[in-house]
């Protein structure tokens, strides 16, 4: 954010609507209030956006609650992020038919997406997209499914001013202010919205609405509720890289203490933006002619994940939660350069027994080392 910052009204917000299909995205999606929660929905006029809306979230608890307030955007998160739209839960990777003379065949099931604009996406998420790429983008052979739906998105960022109590983004160095992997940044205030460009794709939109400038009373008013936002988090994890801590505990007790409580139910892995754990299998159809190969969401709570050909190598729920939390804060460097966890406090809030791993990796790291 800087003096090509701008400034959009309130009252003329449907005008970033426009200028996104003038653009030709003919799909725009943005977070709507439903079921009591806040999912990405297609937009058709800005009024559908949670005006007056906050989000209470603690340790397995999650409500939102009408508030005095024109802001649209005066909450933390949902449950979803933007990892369903580029690594869908469940999916076709290719087909085989066999037709009447017996001879097989098989078709790919890549499709051609929408072009698709989101708008309200927070910093940790878009680190976490980032995290993603990472992981399906690397190397020679690009995961196909994912880059073509990445490469269809159009990414509105929205800083954050409002934290929930389980958020921790300021601890990973992930928010809340939008600093990078968005083509239009945003930020809020009463009386409208300040924009500026992170793309090239972003710049050309903003000369699109033709825009003034914004005014260095509002730059400072934004930045000001962003810090507030940082400050104001309670949560923190002890480190940014805690693979060596973590790895010379794999013994410590914290560890059953933890496996007890926790369900193995995978909701921390379903909600977490960085997951990417799947399994994949074939499905046959009832008339034995054709056959799909799929591949789904997995999780390494469950047992399958680890099972070696006649055994399960976690076999139990604390091996299975030192798994998932290893990886997360301390193997993810090795593969990543960083740590796989974005603070974005969804594991806490949507985990039916309320384990919050802030608080895990700080006692875990309280016991002694390994003998």
């Amino acid at each position: 954010m800087d003096e090509q910052t701008v400034f959009l009204p309130r009252a003329e917000a449907d005008r970033l609507l426009e200028a996104l299909r003038g653009a030709g995205f003919g799909r725009i999606l943005g977070p709507v209030a439903r079921e009591g929660t806040l999912l990405f929905q297609p937009l058709r006029r800005w009024d559908d956006l949670p005006a007056g809306v906050r989000d209470v979230q603690q340790p397995g608890r999650y409500r939102l609650q009408e508030q005095d307030t024109p802001r649209c955007f005066a909450w933390a998160n949902g449950p979803q992020a933007l990892k369903p739209l580029t690594f869908r839960p469940r999916e076709p990777i290719w087909r085989a038919q066999r037709s009447a003379d017996g001879q097989l065949s098989f078709q790919s099931t890549q499709e051609d997406p929408e072009p698709t604009a989101l708008i309200g996406l927070r910093a940790c998420d878009l680190a976490a997209l980032d995290l993603q790429e990472r992981h399906f983008m690397h190397g020679r052979f690009p995961d196909p499914w994912f880059r073509r739906r990445r490469e269809a998105l159009f990414l509105v960022g929205m800083s954050c001013a409002h934290p929930a109590q389980t958020c921790f983004c300021a601890s990973t160095g992930d928010g809340p202010a939008i600093s990078r992997g968005h083509d239009l940044g945003m930020a809020e205030l009463d009386e409208g919205y300040l924009l500026w460009a992170g793309t090239q794709a972003g710049k050309t939109l903003l000369e699109r609405l033709d825009l003034d400038a914004a005014t260095a009373a509002q730059r400072r008013t934004v930045e000001k509720e962003t810090h507030q936002a940082a400050m104001g988090q309670r949560r923190t994890l002890p480190g940014r890289h805690l693979k060596q801590g973590l790895y010379e505990r794999l013994q410590a007790g914290h560890w059953k203490d933890v496996g007890e409580r926790c369900l193995s139910c995978g909701n921390c892995t379903a909600v977490c933006p960085t997951c990417f754990c799947h399994m994949e299998m074939d499905e046959p159809a009832l008339g034995g002619d054709s056959s799909e190969h799929l591949r789904q969401w997995s999780s390494c709570f469950n047992a399958e994940h680890s099972f070696m050909g006649h055994f399960v190598v976690r076999s139990d729920t604390r091996l299975r939660y030192r798994q998932w939390l290893t990886h997360k804060l301390g193997s993810w460097h090795e593969q990543y350069g960083r740590s796989g966890c974005v603070g974005c406090g969804r594991c806490i809030t949507w985990c039916p027994v309320g384990i919050d791993i802030t608080a895990e990796a700080h006692a875990l790291l309280k016991e002694a080392p390994d003998a």
